[in-house]
């Protein structure tokens, strides 16, 4: 499954850094985690079980970024299933 434009969109945003972020979009529960930065790194998406972790599909983000600090890659990777 890829992510969607929309959905890539939000998590391009700024959050709070190193932290776990939860909320919901277009139905599905979202987790994700953030590095130092506050750039979303590390993403659990779909439906959130009693025990409050999300059963779905976990992605990973990559970020380069040149000498200046400019990110020229943003790239969102499937790892697979998240239980």
């Amino acid at each position: 499954m890829v992510l969607s434009e929309d959905l890539q969109k939000q998590l391009a945003k700024k959050f709070e850094p190193s932290t776990m972020v939860e909320m919901k979009f277009k139905g599905y529960d979202l987790s994700f985690k953030t590095d130092e930065e506050g750039n979303a790194i590390l993403l659990f998406m779909g439906k959130k079980t009693g025990q409050g972790t999300i059963k779905g599909e976990r992605y990973a983000r990559t970020l380069k970024k040149d000498r200046e600090g400019k990110i020229f890659k943003d790239h969102w990777e499937l790892k697979g299933k998240a239980s």
